[in-house]
């Protein structure tokens, strides 16, 4: 129903925008209710739910390390107030618009990797949390489930793009909303259920040894919101740059609302006893299922297929999002940016669908691989957090920011947080930062460290060759992207006449964050 909706609204709606970006920004329509619930439906899906009440069960960890819930509200409030409205008065199409318009083709091909990497191994954990939900309320094989709900996510994304994937979310969140909280007073008075305040190991123990490392995660979840596609997709698709703010606010405040439900089912997993229960023994080995256990044996049998239902009515509402936004940054950016300009309207709407299978594919297998659903979460986190949220920074708010600089706080930035190992990965440690321990690992924040290198180096580098180039210290010759080729050569030639020099001259200099650029495709015209 939402894929066609969304398909009739799409061809009654479509107004001065080019196909491909009505398709991507739903001809930048959203009002303010649908724009706030698909805003806060992008960050409740199956991760969120199951992953907090998983880290709230997890012996050792519980709500104190449950940072991303409250971190996501406080990057949708971040957003909103610093970036959305930047971002929308621009009028770009995608995030990656920016970029390849000041950074260049390289740079943006470059930014590419770790944003689609970022989106798979998010859609992964996603697809992995309705697997463990479908396999505890119809006994389904694992594989089978991942294939099943990968397979719902693409069909109704590849029919109408994102007025689809928002009329979904609509649907999607009223399920959770209502289902969640209608599970929670039957879970809550089972007879197996001790008070969750009689025991509070779920709050979690505070150990100073990980309190860098505490906030280095909380950090991160509190910062990378404004680096990815889906949450600037919705900004784009607002009527206004004020509707844009609103809805991050708004959806701040959704995600706190969210936050609560599963909360509250980790501990009461974590009050359970669970010897009383038809599961006889405590899922201490199925901690990622603790959310869907919660529900199918501490609630009665209807309450529980609503509740059940409604957690793989989470999944579904953040998947479609997350495969939908690096398909059409591939299409836009990728495809007609980089590899094929002259492509048509239609050509890519229809390489953004065929980008969406291969990436739903991949998440998919990502999923049927991996154990952990937080892990792949703060996995996806660190990727946006390290490498891209520096350059969305200095692309939007430095202006002398140029390829050089991006270059090397790439670089920087990617090896620093390498050198830090992966366990996830099973990759070691290079890199042993200060207090690094055998049995801890490291906990040094490096993640903001390289963080923080990466945007240092990013001004710094563009500055030093921003006066280089202008004053004569630097060859017009060593120009070797030619970021100021142009600008030396036209001397005071204005920012609309050099629009004509499209990706030749990719604006390093003089790109003004707060103004409508030039539409490339306008520009082509």
């Amino acid at each position: 129903w939402a894929g066609w909706k969304g398909k009739r609204r799409k061809d009654d709606t479509r107004g001065p925008l080019s196909e491909s970006e009505d398709f991507m920004v739903a001809g930048r329509s959203f009002n303010g209710v649908i724009g706030t619930l698909t805003m806060t439906a992008t960050f409740v899906g199956g991760a969120f739910i199951n992953g907090t009440a998983e880290a709230v069960f997890t012996p050792g960890s519980g709500l104190l390390w449950a940072q991303a819930p409250f971190g996501l509200a406080l990057s949708l409030l971040i957003g909103g107030v610093f970036f959305a409205k930047t971002i929308r008065s621009a009028g770009f199409t995608t995030l990656f618009d920016p970029f390849e318009e000041k950074f260049g083709r390289i740079m943006c091909v470059l930014l590419y990797i770790p944003s689609v990497l970022s989106e798979i191994f998010y859609s992964s954990t996603i697809l992995a949390a309705l697997g463990t939900t479908l396999s505890v309320i119809l006994e389904l094989d694992l594989r089978i489930s991942i294939l099943i709900s990968t397979s719902i996510a693409v069909l109704y994304t590849l029919l109408g793009g994102l007025y689809s994937v928002a009329y979904t979310d609509v649907l999607q969140l009223s399920f959770i909303f209502v289902g969640l909280w209608l599970c929670i007073p039957f879970a809550m008075t089972h007879v197996a259920v001790r008070s969750i305040t009689a025991d509070t190991a779920w709050l979690g123990q505070w150990d100073n040894r990980l309190a860098a490392v505490w906030v280095d995660l909380t950090l991160m979840m509190a910062l990378g919101s404004p680096a990815i596609q889906p949450y600037i997709s919705r900004v784009l698709a607002a009527r206004s740059a004020d509707q844009a703010r609103l809805f991050s606010i708004l959806g701040c405040v959704g995600c706190l609302l969210l936050a609560a439900p599963p909360v509250l089912i980790g501990a009461i997993g974590a009050s359970t006893d669970w010897n009383q229960t038809a599961l006889l023994v405590a899922p201490v080995n199925d901690t990622d299922k603790i959310a869907p256990l919660v529900i199918q044996y501490l609630t009665p049998t209807a309450v529980s297929v609503v509740g059940l239902g409604t957690v793989s009515a989470a999944v579904m509402s953040s998947v479609d999002s997350s495969i939908f936004g690096a398909a059409s940054v591939f299409g836009r950016n990728i495809y007609k940016g980089v590899i094929r300009h002259k492509a048509s309207e239609k050509e890519v709407v229809w390489l953004v669908r065929f980008s969406v299978v291969i990436i739903g594919a991949c998440a998919a297998l990502v999923a049927l691989t991996s154990d952990t659903i937080i892990g792949l979460w703060y996995l996806s986190s660190e990727l946006v957090y390290v490498i891209l949220l520096p350059q969305v920074v200095c692309v939007l708010f430095f202006r002398y920011s140029n390829t050089y600089g991006s270059l090397v706080g790439f670089t920087l930035g990617f090896l620093l947080r390498l050198g830090a190992g992966e366990p996830l990965l099973n990759m070691p440690p290079v890199i042993r930062y200060p207090y690094y321990s055998h049995e801890l690992g490291q906990l040094f924040p490096f993640r903001t460290l390289a963080m923080l290198a990466a945007l240092i180096s990013i001004t710094t580098v563009s500055g030093m060759c921003h006066y280089g180039f202008q004053h004569g210290v630097l060859s017009a010759k060593l120009d070797v992207f030619q970021c100021f080729k142009n600008e030396l050569d036209l001397g005071k030639t204005t920012q609309v006449d050099l629009s004509m020099y499209d990706m030749k001259y990719n604006r390093s200099c003089d790109l003004d964050s707060t103004s409508a650029i030039v539409d490339r495709d306008n520009a082509d015209e």
